[in-house]
């Protein structure tokens, strides 16, 4: 199986955990890319990444509500970014807020996702970000 190259931008260690815990239940542990914990590091790395090798994963799945710079206004920053603007996000989040997920939506989002709730649910949804890389 070809390796998906997945940056997950989340702050909170357990979250990061969870999804790292369906990568290997999925058979797919080496597939993420980075797990970094705010929008400034992210765009650091990408930045970093592209000049040196002119990386760019697969996907980027970022969560809203972090410190330094929050999900929105790296979404922005992302689309904005030549480089990075025709790279999928998927906004995952514990927000089930219409107004956060529309206006994610109109900023370039390609997906929504609540956070789930149960280690299946976590591998159904991992299941979900390994689609928007093939």
């Amino acid at each position: 199986m070809d390796r998906y190259k997945i940056m997950m931008i989340d702050d909170d260690s357990e979250d990061q955990w969870v999804i790292r815990e369906a990568l290997q239940e999925l058979g797919t542990g080496d597939d993420v890319a980075a797990f970094v914990s705010n929008g400034q590091e992210a765009l650091s790395r990408l930045d970093h990444e592209y000049a040196e090798a002119r990386h760019v994963p697969n996907l980027i799945v970022l969560d809203l509500n972090m410190p330094l710079m929050n999900g929105t206004a790296t979404l922005g920053k992302l689309k904005a970014d030549d480089r990075f603007r025709d790279v999928p996000v998927i906004i995952y989040s514990t927000s089930i807020n219409p107004f956060e997920r529309d206006k994610c939506m109109a900023l370039g989002a390609h997906s929504y996702i609540t956070k789930p709730i149960t280690i299946e649910e976590s591998v159904q949804t991992v299941e979900t970000f390994l689609t928007f890389c093939q």
